[in-house]
């Protein structure tokens, strides 16, 4: 179960993370998460480029390592890098400082001020204490889950899903992973091509 459209209940208590950017600018933020992986950062790269769209990925440090080169095309591109722990940790059901020693373990690779917790789960003394180590740190949630991750969702379903509910300065989540390719491949181009003709921009964050 997850919702498409963050609600505004986990935005209240969790008030210093960032949910979205300015309503007031036609900008979207597009962000991959759990990458870099062949073939698929690849199609996401080749995507954005014929758009002249800029995306920011929150990279998993042991893909990272796996796959440097792709890592690299990702810098050299123009696209902003996040952390997003070195093995895709659950913060609910993690120690924290074992939470913290892996999201080091990534920032090493990444040298970034921008994080997001994989699952979108974290502890409040979580984020304290990756506050008080890194008092720079921006933790980046979302308000559009593209859902493209699910298996049992459509190609046509996770497109219109993205459709409808993005708005000015929505933060939108993808995943740059083999399980979410089939939607990916399909929902990308499309949802680029849609808000392209409605004048939006696609930056990073």
């Amino acid at each position: 179960m997850y919702l498409v459209k963050s609600p505004l209940l986990l935005k209240w208590y969790y008030p210093s993370l960032i949910w979205n950017k300015t309503r007031a600018q036609r900008v979207i933020y597009l962000t991959f998460d759990d990458g870099p992986i062949p073939d698929v950062t690849d199609f996401v790269l080749k995507t954005l480029k014929s758009f002249n769209a800029k995306a920011t990925f929150f990279c998993i440090g042991d893909n990272i390592q796996k796959h440097p080169d792709i890592f690299g095309r990702l810098k050299a591109e123009g696209h902003r890098i996040g952390n997003h722990t070195f093995n895709h940790l659950k913060g609910w059901k993690t120690e924290d400082q074992v939470y913290l020693q892996n999201f080091r373990q990534c920032q090493e690779l990444t040298n970034t001020n921008l994080f997001r917790p994989p699952y979108g789960r974290i502890k409040k003394s979580q984020i304290s204490s990756l506050r008080t180590e890194f008092p720079d740190l921006q933790i980046v949630m979302w308000d559009v889950l593209s859902g493209d991750f699910d298996l049992k969702l459509a190609p046509q379903k996770c497109y219109d899903q993205v459709v409808k509910h993005v708005e000015n300065g929505s933060i939108i989540v993808f995943h740059d992973s083999i399980k979410a390719f089939d939607r990916l491949k399909y929902t990308l181009p499309r949802a680029l091509q849609y808000f392209s003709e409605q004048g939006f921009r696609f930056e990073t964050l």
